[in-house]
C-alpha cells in the first residue's frame, strides 16, 4: 500500500504525549500526516513538537488558511482520520455533530474512515453518556476502540488507558486494508461497506472432551476468523463472534459468545444467526466426538487393555444454518470455509466444489492445508493465507492472498458486493 493522507486529531488529555509515538509510526510507514490538536491538547504537547515530527504546519483554528477553506479541504483529502487520545468531551462533540474548532469541523467533512482511540478515567468511560456517545458513533460506522486497562493518572487503575500506539496503528491500517482497487488505482478502504448490517462469524477450533483432562481438537488458531470479525467491524457491521479456542485476542467492538464443543457452537450459531444479514462459518469444527466422556481421567494401566475410543458424527452446522435460512430469511448471505487437501482422486478445488454443492451456502472460501513442498504448514497458525472463493451461482472464482487481514478484507468486500446486489 502506498502512502496515504492521514489526519491525526489529538485530544486534551495526559495521554497526548503517546500520540507523538503514533505519529512517528505513521510517518515511518510512508504516510503524510496532518496533526490537528485541540486547544487543550496544546497545553500538554505544543504545536512545535507536532510540526517537527510531522514536517507540516499545525493549527487548530478554523480561521487559519481561510483562502483554502481549510476545514473542508483537510476533511476531503484525508484517507483516514485518527483521533488519539479521544477524550470524553471529544466523543460527545463528535457524536452530537458539533463543529466549534478545526478538528470537529474536519470530522464532519470526512469522506473516509474515522478511528477514535479513547483515553479517560474509568468512571468517565463507564458513564452512561459516554457509552451512549460511543454507541452512536459505532452505529454510524465509525471505529471506536475500547480503552486499555491499566494505570491511569495518579494512583487509579482500570479501563480508560489509551491503547498502545502500535495497537492503534494496527487498527488504523486495518481500516485502510485494500479489498479492491479503485478507479484511481489506489486501494479502497472497508469503511461503511457493511453499515447497518448484522454479521455472525464463527472462529477457532472446537474441542471435544475425552475425559476431564483430554480432548480431541485441531490446529486452528482462530486468526482468520478473528481477522474477519475485525474487518466486518471496520466495515461498520454489528458483529457477533462465536468463538471456540482462539490463540489471538478478540477485536474491540465485537460481541463474543464463547463455546467449547461443536454441539455448543451449533446452538450458539443458530441462535445468533436468526435475523443476521450475514453468517460466516470460519471455525474449524470437529467432524467427530467421542460417544462417551469419562467422568474421571482415563488412566494408563499395565494390567488393563488400552482404551478404545468410539467416535460419533457431529452435527453439520453449516447445513443447519442454510436450512434455517431456507425456511426464514432468503436474503441472508451464508459463507462457508473449507480446509481441503487433494489426493489421487481429485484436487483441492474438486473437493471444494463438491462440498459447496452439498452444503448449499452462497460462498465457500477454500484453502489448501497441510505442509507445502518444503514441509512447512500452509495455513494453521500462520499469519498468511491464500484462498479461492467459490460461488454457488457459478460466478468466476475469486482468489485472495496475503496476510489473513488482507484475505478477510477481500471476503468482506465480496460479501458487501453480494448484499448490495440482493433485492431489498
Amino acid at each position: 500500500m502506498g502512502g496515504r493522507n492521514i489526519v491525526l486529531g489529538v485530544g486534551g488529555g495526559i495521554a497526548a504525549y503517546k500520540a507523538a509515538l503514533l505519529l512517528r509510526l505513521f510517518t515511518e510507514a510512508g504516510h503524510t500526516v496532518t496533526v490537528i490538536p485541540t486547544a487543550a491538547a496544546t497545553r500538554f504537547v505544543g504545536a512545535p513538537t507536532w510540526e517537527a515530527l510531522s514536517g507540516r504546519p499545525v493549527t487548530n483554528d478554523v480561521f487559519d488558511a481561510v483562502d483554502t477553506v481549510n476545514h473542508v479541504r483537510i476533511g476531503h483529502e484525508a484517507d483516514l482520520i485518527v483521533v488519539a487520545p479521544a477524550t470524553a468531551d471529544l466523543l460527545a462533540r463528535a457524536a452530537t455533530g458539533q463543529a466549534d474548532d478545526l478538528l470537529t469541523t474536519t470530522l464532519l467533512m470526512a469522506r473516509g474512515p474515522v478511528l477514535f482511540a479513547p483515553a479517560m478515567h474509568t468512571e468517565m468511560w463507564r458513564h452512561a453518556a459516554t457509552q451512549a456517545n460511543v454507541a452512536t458513533l459505532r452505529a454510524r460506522g465509525v471505529a471506536v476502540l475500547d480503552p486499555a486497562v491499566g494505570r491511569l493518572t495518579g494512583p487509579d487503575s482500570g479501563p480508560g488507558r489509551l491503547p498502545e500506539p502500535a495497537d492503534i496503528f494496527a487498527a488504523a491500517m486495518a481500516l485502510l486494508t485494500p479489498g479492491q482497487v479503485g478507479d484511481d488505482g489506489a486501494p479502497e478502504p472497508l469503511h461503511g461497506l457493511l453499515s447497518g448490517r448484522r454479521v455472525v462469524i464463527t472462529a477457532g477450533g472446537t474441542r471435544e472432551p475425552l475425559d476431564p483432562v483430554r480432548f480431541l481438537g485441531n490446529r486452528s488458531s482462530g486468526k482468520q476468523g478473528v481477522a474477519l470479525a475485525a474487518a466486518a467491524r471496520m466495515a461498520g457491521a454489528s458483529v457477533t463472534l462465536i468463538a471456540a479456542h482462539l490463540d489471538v485476542p478478540v477485536p474491540d467492538g465485537v460481541g463474543v459468545v464463547q463455546v467449547g464443543t461443536a454441539v455448543e457452537m451449533r446452538e450458539a450459531t443458530l441462535a445468533a444467526a436468526a435475523g443476521a444479514d450475514v453468517v460466516i462459518m470460519a471455525a474449524a469444527v470437529a467432524d467427530f466426538r467421542p460417544d462417551t466422556v469419562a467422568g474421571g481421567k482415563i488412566k494408563k494401566r499395565d494390567d488393563a487393555a488400552d482404551p478404545v475410543i468410539t467416535l460419533v458424527r457431529n452435527p453439520d452446522i453449516l447445513v443447519d444454518v442454510v436450512g434455517r435460512r431456507t425456511a426464514g430469511s432468503l436474503n441472508q448471505l451464508i459463507v462457508g470455509f473449507a480446509a481441503e487437501t487433494g489426493d489421487e482422486h481429485g484436487s483441492v478445488l474438486d473437493y471444494a466444489r463438491a462440498k459447496l454443492a452439498r452444503k448449499g451456502c452462497d460462498l465457500l472460501v477454500v484453502n489448501a492445508v497441510g505442509p507445502d513442498a518444503a514441509g512447512v504448514e500452509q495455513v494453521f497458525g500462520r499469519d498468511e493465507n491464500q484462498v479461492t472463493i467459490l460461488a454457488r451461482d457459478g460466478a468466476d472464482p475469486v482468489p485472495a492472498a496475503g496476510s489473513k487481514t488482507d484475505v478477510a478484507a477481500a471476503v468482506v468486500r465480496l460479501v458487501a458486493a453480494r448484499l448490495a446486489a440482493k433485492p431489498a
